[in-house]
């Protein structure tokens, strides 16, 4: 089992940053690759970035790349999310997923675990 809780959420106002965490406990946590999905309202979750167990690959998507970057400290047993130059499209609730041992990293279907989620609000 593996117990996830993000924090670090907030309001901001466009052009500005935000630094999520998600700390992790219960089974070997370098064991797992890592994602960070967010939903908005009336939309389905979306993938916003991954990384490999070692932390040596990533991936984004699409909308986010060159503005967020994902990062782990297996040593510390979490993953961060930093979040530059945000736009009111980013707002959404944010999730941290562990494991995806059921498909690809960018399918929010593949993992295995989740945290409750942590909110970003990004103003115009």
């Amino acid at each position: 089992q593996v117990q996830l809780v993000e924090s670090g959420g907030g309001l901001v106002q466009a052009g500005g940053s935000l630094r999520l965490s998600c700390a992790a406990s219960g089974r070997t946590f370098s064991s797992a690759a890592m994602g960070w999905f967010r939903q908005a309202p009336g939309k389905e979750r979306e993938f916003v970035a991954a990384i490999s167990r070692s932390g040596g690959t990533t991936w984004a998507a699409d909308s986010v790349r060159g503005r967020f970057t994902i990062s782990r400290d297996n040593a510390k047993n979490t993953v961060s999310l930093q979040m530059n130059s945000l736009e009111p499209e980013d707002t959404a609730l944010y999730y941290c997923a562990a494991d995806p041992s059921r498909g690809t990293v960018y399918s929010p279907d593949a993992y295995d675990y989740w945290g409750q989620g942590t909110q970003v609000t990004v103003s115009s």
